[in-house]
């Protein structure tokens, strides 16, 4: 029987150890799971799920994809108003997961119920977002937290005494701990980037309602999504679109060092 020579020993040795380090990182580090995935060759799907939050910014995130020549096709199943405890009982919604031929798959909770206390997410958020990532997992996909954002005068229908600090505060624990519950899911930190702007400016991330966001609100979850999907901060923007520098300034924080 031929020996190998030694020379190609070391290479197959150094290149298995490679691919056992990305295997590696790809465990512990959830976005570089994603972000590998999403540059692997060939066309990407992506699929949101939630409620009005996630109307809008899909399809602006597509149109920065294909702006930037990258094939994404992206499609949503979002519902006013709804929970990922009614996506989770949707038949629609569990068909198109796991019929869908997805690379990612995002994941946004009702807009209150992350910021509720531990014992009421357990009941309301935990056993919803743990089967969804199964099933999404079991499909082949990523599954991805939309993290959003504190509404600008905080909950004041659960808490008379509440503020945008204090709910958002909330909402980066309740979207925390529904990763771990789930198995260690990537968070898109579209909340965090809300936060960068301060009390002045953030206002005009937000719709008339104080809780929905307005045009630059999409624009600023549009590319925190590209950027922390994608990890790239250089992407080219639409043809006539009006994302202002202070947004993309925003987004760029989000992206993998």
């Amino acid at each position: 029987m031929k020996m190998l020579p030694r020379f190609s020993i070391y290479f197959l040795t150094v290149f298995a150890l490679f691919l056992a380090g990305v295997a590696q990182a790809q465990t512990d580090s959830p976005q570089l799971s994603v972000v590998y995935r999403m540059h692997r060759a060939g066309p990407k799907r992506v699929l949101f799920v939630g409620n009005s939050y996630s109307f809008k910014i899909p399809k602006l995130f597509a149109s920065i994809a294909k702006a930037n020549k990258l094939p994404i096709e992206v499609s949503q199943v979002t519902r006013g108003g709804w929970t990922l405890t009614k996506h989770a009982a949707d038949r629609e919604t569990l068909e198109t997961i796991a019929e869908g031929n997805w690379d990612i798959v995002v994941l946004q909770e009702q807009s209150q119920i992350p910021s509720f206390p531990a014992v009421e997410r357990a009941e309301l958020m935990d056993p919803a977002a743990k089967k969804l990532v199964d099933q999404i997992r079991d499909a082949g996909a990523i599954p991805v937290f939309f993290q959003t954002w504190g509404r600008r005068d905080g909950d004041l229908v659960n808490g008379p005494n509440d503020s945008y600090d204090k709910m958002q505060a909330r909402l980066l624990e309740g979207y925390q701990h529904a990763s771990e519950v789930a198995g260690n899911v990537f968070v898109v930190p579209v909340g965090q980037a809300w936060a960068k702007f301060d009390q002045k400016n953030r206002p005009d991330l937000y719709g008339k309602d104080g809780s929905h966001p307005s045009e630059q609100g999409i624009n600023l979850g549009a590319c925190v999504f590209y950027v922390a999907l994608l990890n790239d901060e250089d992407f080219k923007l639409p043809e006539r679109n009006s994302i202002s520098p202070a947004i993309l300034e925003a987004a760029r924080t989000v992206k993998s060092k």
